[in-house]
């Protein structure tokens, strides 16, 4: 496959991909300063990172075994790695969060093979990111079209059903439109920062009747039963640390989805390659853990993940969840708090309806004509829906309401 000199190549490992040009072209401002396609500044996610994805397939969470084999499109100019799509052949839609399996029983109702199909994402993570990672003083629209066409290739090469570029940006979820990609929005609940310089700077923009209830709910998680909270980050997060984090992470996968995609070697390995990105909030009662949260931290931004616990408490996982990342964002000056998939309990907690999107190459006519028809009546849903969440969020609708 080729356009030009830009040549194109799939490969089986991250560990075929050099760190340093992986995260030349998914950090780059970890080389030098860049924008990005809208002109916007190109943020440090740390879900793209070489360490992020190297810990999922070394640690066997994220591998053909699983489902999820990986099939990395990389771009070269001269042998030098310009642009990349993480990508995997998967053979079911589990980790994705990105629902498709009513697309998958109706196709195979009618006779088609659905299964196998490539996903561009970040294994087990509904995260906003880029998809299409290119090298900061590339071209980023020849390479980016470049990189979108090599998916629709890859597709056929692979005998995939289809290829699902799931939590992209906004600007590439436009760009691969213009490739014939088929355009998927949802939403998720996010906390922005609006300069605060505390967490009563943040409950005075709230209008009483939520005010309180957060005031209550905050005190009745930690002080009747003597629950201290400790935020570990960087050298402070010890295996002993990780492995109650993983009981407790183990204790909620098993309720909700029966087998849990982490195992207990990946949490090691981002312990040891990223543990300055990772904060793990961790409640102790009576001398030991009992519940706890990760985080990665972004650039500008505090991306929520995992929670479990093995005690229960009134209000305890909004605490642990909600209330200590908005604490710690305000601490750290960070603009936004991702708070994961679904839940619109988040908004009577400050967290407001934001869009995210996602884009989908199908390569059966048939079954493209009949996903975009269902994706336009979709997408009018999720908008209306996004407005009616927001005018009822939790904020004072006027500067002369009562505090």
């Amino acid at each position: 496959m080729a356009s030009s000199e830009i040549t194109l190549e799939a490969l089986p490992s991250v560990s075929d991909i050099p760190a340093a040009d992986w995260d030349a072209c998914a950090n780059p401002l970890t080389e030098i300063p860049a924008t990005s396609c809208n002109g916007a500044s190109q943020a440090y996610n740390p879900f793209v990172s070489h360490a992020f994805f190297s810990a999922a397939e070394t640690s066997g969470a994220a591998t053909i075994r699983t489902g999820w084999a990986p099939r990395h499109l990389v771009a070269k100019i001269d042998e030098r790695i310009v642009g990349i799509v993480p990508c995997y052949l998967k053979s079911h839609s589990q980790g994705e969060y990105v629902f498709d399996r009513g697309w998958a029983d109706a196709y195979e109702r009618a006779g088609g093979r659905y299964y196998p199909k490539l996903q561009a994402s970040v294994p087990f993570t509904p995260a906003t990111g880029p998809r299409l990672l290119i090298r900061s003083g590339e071209d980023r629209a020849q390479i980016g079209s470049v990189l979108a066409q090599g998916l629709i290739a890859l597709c056929g090469v692979s005998k995939a059903s289809s290829v699902h570029v799931t939590f992209a940006r906004e600007e590439e979820w436009e760009l691969l439109a213009e490739h014939g990609f088929l355009q998927r929005t949802d939403q998720q609940f996010h906390w922005h920062n609006q300069g605060f310089s505390s967490f009563d700077d943040f409950l005075a923009t709230l209008n009483s009747r939520h005010r309180k209830a957060i005031k209550r709910e905050r005190r009745d998680a930690l002080g009747a039963a003597g629950i201290t909270i400790h935020w570990l980050t960087g050298k402070d997060i010890t295996e002993d640390a990780w492995d109650a984090f993983f009981d407790f992470y183990m204790e909620t996968g098993s309720r909700k989805w029966g087998r849990p995609y982490l195992n207990r070697k990946f949490f090691s390995l981002i312990g040891e390659s990223m543990a300055k990105d990772v904060l793990l909030v961790m409640a102790k009662r009576d001398g030991r853990w009992i519940a706890g949260a990760i985080n990665f931290i972004g650039s500008d931004t505090l991306f929520g993940r995992n929670w479990g616990a093995i005690e229960h408490h009134p209000f305890l996982h909004f605490e642990v969840c909600y209330y200590q990342a908005i604490d710690f964002a305000i601490q750290h000056r960070l603009k936004v708090v991702e708070a994961g998939a679904q839940g619109e309990h988040k908004i009577a907690r400050g967290y407001l309806p934001q869009t995210t999107y996602s884009a989908h190459f199908i390569a059966d006519r048939g079954l493209r004509r009949a996903i975009d028809d269902y994706l336009a009546r979709e997408r009018a849903y999720v908008e209306e829906a996004g407005r009616e969440l927001a005018e009822a969020g939790p904020f004072r609708k006027s500067a002369d309401e009562p505090s």
